[in-house]
């Protein structure tokens, strides 16, 4: 008889801003995508998946002149290739905010089932 095996848990994470703990957004646009970065990084621990799980990034930007300055920070953070999507809108939900990162993570690793 086959073993069915598990599909491995989804983590879906959507609208992730570059907001501060106290909930400000940092002036700089690099510094707002690296709290954005880090705050994906954050919700992803929460769960028990990591950056090198993620399959698919979107990201949304209201300002294409940001564009360069956003790669370099997910150059930085990420060593893997994961499906990415950028697009550039005129504004977001909150008009203060530049920027928005959707991830989807596939957790196939131990720490997933440490964190149950």
């Amino acid at each position: 008889m086959r073993s069915r095996s598990r599909p491995a848990p989804q983590v879906v994470l959507s609208g992730t801003p570059g907001l501060r703990p106290d909930r400000t957004r940092p002036e700089d646009f690099a510094e707002e995508a690296r709290q954005a970065s880090d705050n994906v990084c954050e919700a992803l621990r929460c769960t028990g998946a990591e950056l090198s799980d993620t399959v698919q990034i979107r990201s949304w930007r209201t300002d294409r002149d940001d564009i360069d300055a956003n790669v370099k920070v997910r150059k930085d953070l990420i060593s893997h290739r994961p499906s990415y999507m950028l697009a550039v809108v005129p504004q977001l939900i909150r008009p203060s905010l530049h920027l928005e990162i959707e991830v989807t993570a596939v957790v196939t690793h131990s720490a997933a089932k440490q964190h149950k």
